[in-house]
């Protein structure tokens, strides 16, 4: 199994809505999102309030074999929220 880091821009949304819109790998296997994958530190506002410049919080994404982890890491640095992608064997 192969594990594709994502870090997402979630400014000016809240909660986890611009995880929300990252259209999804047809071939994943599992996909979570959180602080627990990293982030850009302490988010200093209301958990009800959007998310500030430059804000980022993490996801991982499961994929079975590393040739479609390379696929899945091209596929979501095209969409507009992913900043940086790296595939982890």
């Amino acid at each position: 199994m192969s594990v594709l880091r994502l870090k997402i821009d979630v400014y000016g949304t809240v909660g986890d809505e611009a995880w929300r819109q990252i259209k999804q790998f047809d071939q994943i296997q599992s996909a979570d999102f959180g602080p627990q994958f990293g982030s850009s530190g302490p988010h200093n506002h209301a958990p009800n309030a959007p998310h500030g410049k430059g804000e980022w919080i993490g996801a991982e994404i499961r994929l079975q074999t590393p040739l479609l982890a390379q696929y899945a890491m091209s596929y979501y640095l095209e969409q507009e929220r992913v900043l940086d992608a790296d595939v982890e064997d």
